[in-house]
């Protein structure tokens, strides 16, 4: 099975897969998967001294505002590697505009089956604030110091809202 043939969940927008490119605490450097290779590549040495606040990856036959696919967060303390596949459950997403457009950040926790400690959290409010501050204040200032790049934080979206953001992104993968 290659990367073209990972499907954006098992049962989307409930249960998808996080496809992982940057790992947890991930520092001045930015990985991509090239979507036609399904190689990871360094996309950038990032010029400011932040680090990923939660495993950072995207999801797979999907699309969204910026024309790449739909970027999520995976909320857990277990390390991952960069190129695992993360059964996840979305409970919120953090809602952003860059220079490329309109470019959600969905928040997922793992499901259930992987680890069951995240059971109880339905929303990204449930989450704790701190992490919720954190991932803001990453998206606020990440693209500081990089000329022509930008990024404004708009607000959160609920679980229900995360869901539907999945399925325009798997219809409009689709168009």
């Amino acid at each position: 099975m290659s990367l073209k043939d990972l499907p954006a969940g098992k049962e989307p927008p409930h249960d998808i897969y996080v496809v992982v490119e940057n790992a947890k605490h991930t520092p001045h450097i930015k990985y991509e998967v090239d979507k036609d290779t399904g190689l990871l590549f360094v996309d950038r040495f990032a010029p400011m001294p932040m680090v990923f606040p939660a495993h950072y990856g995207f999801i797979n036959n999907t699309l969204g505002g910026d024309g790449d696919p739909v970027d999520a967060f995976v909320f857990t303390d277990i390390p991952v590697v960069p190129g695992a596949v993360v059964r996840c459950r979305p409970v919120g997403a953090l809602l952003t505009t860059d220079e490329s457009g309109e470019d959600a950040k969905l928040v997922c926790v793992p499901h259930k089956k992987l680890d069951p400690r995240f059971e109880n959290i339905q929303d990204y409010t449930d989450l704790p604030q701190m992490f919720r501050d954190q991932l803001e204040q990453f998206y606020a200032h990440y693209k500081n110091l990089e000329p022509g790049k930008w990024v404004k934080t708009a607000g959160w979206a609920n679980a229900e809202q995360a869901a539907k953001i999945i399925m325009d992104g798997i219809a409009d993968a689709k168009k």
